[in-house]
């Protein structure tokens, strides 16, 4: 027994040695010095002051000294996180025998015995909030107790503890909720501050005056039973608002600014003004504008909206709002800019757009016809917003229209891969799932996005279909940001697909004839409501800018049938025209500056127009323009279904086949003997494997000797009128039966 006790005796000795004599060390000077917190200063476009973090005196350094710490505000701490703290040396034995004992009688860890010279000691070391992070800050606190006075611990503390909405200390913290300083606080203002650093991102005054009453009302009982406080000021204190309405810290945009200062934290090299690309006079427009869609789809269930506008050329956030009101005790902090949902049809242009550069046309006829899909999680059957069927619709009208069944049958046609790899092309880096998980239904949208990727991958079509980053600083240099782009489809099916869009008749079959979407200038709308009516959005760009806007609720409650267009629609048609009153709409690139053909087709066929049918003038890729007269209307209107479906069958082997271009060039159609498929400069990028079944190109010529050719890719004969896409670059050779030849290089890009 006596060795036992030697043995013991000789551990203890150690470690308690060696930890007297580290506690005796002075504490090291780096560690207790003043970080020098510049301050920040964000400023829209125009320099004007939008969130500022700076004291209430302007001064680049919150520190306040102990002499300058109101009084009550002092005791208000000592009270709410320490209240044994004059008597005892860093570490509460009776705290931590307490908090023992309360943890095992429950079960659980609802009782803690942190000191304010242990926390202090955990901000300095940036300890681990488990055991053994609560021995080092223990160690610590024993230190710093030894070393510095109690009020030298308490300023320490008072000036480097978080107290929410990016406050570090009671300085900031006194300027920010009161317009005030530590040295002018009520007793129930002093209460809120100490209540804050339990929870401050949860109970500030800020994001929740609820919560923030209720801690001030636990901090000021405890200041009564210490006898830091009378029932008096308890009194005055239940008079007064838990945060002050004026004088307090500039805080615009609240949404955006808090993005800003999430993307500038951590850069020791920052400046003190931050200007960033936003105009304020739109923000607070577009701030009203949600404020009152909300306020008149209240009663159909609607509780949130948000918008985003972009400028087309740099990138360049103009507004963003991310809900009706920032300070709303619930949801108000959440940042549907930013917050991922479903977008139904928004994303259907992309699909769209792809068809059109693998050789589908605005006149191609789709089936809008009930159809079941065989899928990996069982059958498919799409159905219409409106339940009804069409019959053959053309492309045009189908996208105009935002019909479901066509865009299944064309994303069938492409394959789900295809259209997810293009999306992500356009800057959906939220669907983060394999094709599989989002099966055909990609082409409705039931994948999750955010309201930023939506307005930035529209904004890609009015830049000639290249997709570029966004920015919430003023461009500083355009020609480097152009560097940064990417192709996400053709100039001229990029120019086809802003025509489609911008077209109010071909909107009417599935809208009607009052929409939101006429304005007196060019622009291209699409809408998009997910399932259940969960979420509607609308989506505007014009040449000079882009407007995306959401409404709905955080929550996932469905709204009572509000629509994209009932919905987010008249918030986005009266945005885009304040916007207007700033950035010049401008004009599209029209299909026919971008290379494409007007052809006469008839609009029931989409075929060369006759003399007998209704016809229209669509545009076309050059080499895609239909070589076929019509015969739907000679042939007899009982006999259309018929026709349909074997014309149907006939484009679905034919188109379903065709690669992606990445790029197209434009030559003039204009030559009597040229190759149209592929086109001479064309690039094409290689599939996904499981789509590499349909990885050929149709080889196709126009011109009078464009009959009985014979084929060669890089001097070896094709036949069957198909090449399969192989790496690398490429030449094809048509040759006549008179001997005439023309060719056309390609090249084909790696996975």
């Amino acid at each position: 027994m006596k060795r036992v006790v030697r043995v013991l005796g000789m551990l203890a000795a150690c470690t308690v040695i060696p930890a007297t004599i580290w506690i005796a060390l002075p504490v090291p000077t780096q560690t207790l010095a003043r970080p020098m917190m510049t301050a920040l200063t964000i400023e829209d476009r125009h320099g004007t002051p939008l969130r500022s973090t700076r004291s209430s005196d302007g001064s680049q350094e919150l520190w306040v000294s102990y002499d300058h710490i109101d009084a009550d505000l002092i005791n208000a701490f000592v009270a709410v996180e320490d209240r044994r703290f004059w008597d005892h040396h860093g570490v509460d034995v009776r705290a931590i025998v307490r908090a023992m004992r309360d943890n095992i009688g429950s079960h659980a860890v609802t009782s803690g015995a942190s000191t304010i010279t242990m926390q202090l000691a955990r901000i300095l070391q940036q300890t681990p909030r488990r055991w053994d992070g609560k021995l080092v800050q223990a160690m610590w606190a024993l230190r710093l107790d030894a070393h510095l006075s109690k009020q030298q611990v308490l300023e320490q503390y008072l000036n480097r503890v978080h107290l929410g909405q990016a406050a570090v200390g009671v300085g900031a913290a006194s300027a920010l909720y009161f317009g005030s300083s530590a040295q002018q606080l009520s007793v129930g203002q002093a209460a809120t501050l100490a209540g804050l650093a339990h929870a401050p991102s949860r109970d500030n005054p800020r994001a929740s005056p609820r919560l923030a009453t209720a801690r001030r009302e636990y901090a000021l009982r405890r200041m009564v039973q210490l006898g830091y406080a009378t029932r008096e000021d308890v009194a005055r204190s239940h008079a007064e608002a838990v945060r002050s309405l004026t004088g307090q810290a500039l805080f615009r945009a609240p949404h955006f600014t808090t993005h800003v200062l999430a993307s500038v934290q951590g850069d020791s090299a920052r400046a003190a003004t931050v200007q960033t690309s936003l105009d304020l006079g739109l923000q607070e427009a577009a701030e009203a504008e949600v404020r009152h869609t909300v306020e008149m789809l209240h009663s159909r269930g609607v509780e949130h909206a948000a918008v985003v506008v972009l400028d087309n050329e740099s990138g360049e956030v103009l507004a963003w709002v991310g809900s009706p009101d920032f300070w709303e005790e619930k949801d108000g902090q959440t940042d549907m800019v930013t917050s991922p949902r479903q977008p139904g049809s928004a994303l259907k242009p992309f699909l769209y757009g792809l068809a059109l550069d693998r050789g589908f046309t605005a006149a191609t006829v789709l089936p809008d016809v009930p159809k079941v899909y065989a899928t990996a999680a069982g059958t498919y059957a799409p159905r219409n917003y409106d339940r009804r069927f069409r019959g053959p619709v053309r492309v045009r009208e189908a996208l105009a229209s935002s019909y479901n069944v066509p865009a299944v049958e064309l994303a069938s046609r492409v394959g789900a891969g295809t259209v997810l790899h293009t999306l992500h092309l356009a800057g959906f880096e939220s669907l983060n799932r394999g094709a599989e998980h989002y099966g055909l239904g990609i082409a409705l949208g039931n994948g999750d996005v955010t309201l930023i990727e939506l307005a930035n991958a529209y904004r890609a079509l009015a830049m000639n279909g290249e997709w570029r980053p966004w920015t919430w600083r003023v461009a500083p240099s355009r020609p480097a940001r152009l560097r940064e782009g990417r192709r996400v489809i053709s100039p001229v099916s990029s120019a086809i697909l802003l025509d489609i869009l911008s077209d109010g008749s071909a909107r009417i079959p599935g809208f009607g004839l009052n929409t939101p979407f006429e304005f007196p200038f060019p622009v291209a709308v699409k809408t998009g409501t997910s399932r259940h009516f969960t979420d509607n959005w609308a989506v505007a760009t014009t040449r000079g800018f882009t407007v995306a806007a959401w409404a709905g609720n955080f929550s996932g409650r469905p709204m009572q049938g509000v629509s994209g267009v009932a919905g987010a629609g008249p918030l986005l048609h009266r945005v885009v025209m304040e916007t207007a009153k700033r950035v010049a709409p401008g004009a599209f690139v029209t299909p026919s500056e971008a290379g494409a053909i007007p052809v006469a087709v008839c609009r029931l066929s989409g075929l060369r127009a006759t003399g007998t049918c209704a016809q229209l003038t669509e545009w076309f890729v050059p080499g895609s323009e239909p070589a076929q007269s019509d015969d739907w209307e000679r042939r007899g209107a009982q006999s259309l279904p018929e026709v349909y479906a074997e014309w149907s069958a006939r484009q679905a082997a034919a188109g379903a086949n065709v690669p992606r271009v990445l790029s197209r060039s434009v030559t003039d159609s204009s030559a009597r003997f040229m190759i149209t498929s592929p086109r001479d400069g064309d690039r094409y990028a290689m599939p996904l494997e499981d789509e590499s079944a349909y990885a050929t190109i149709a080889l196709r010529a126009s011109g009078a000797r464009a009959q009985h050719l014979k084929w060669f890719v890089d001097g070896k004969p094709i036949a069957g009128g198909r090449w399969s896409l192989a790496e690398g670059a490429h030449v094809f050779r048509a040759v006549s039966p008179g001997g005439d030849s023309v060719e056309a290089r390609v090249t084909v890009m790696p996975r």
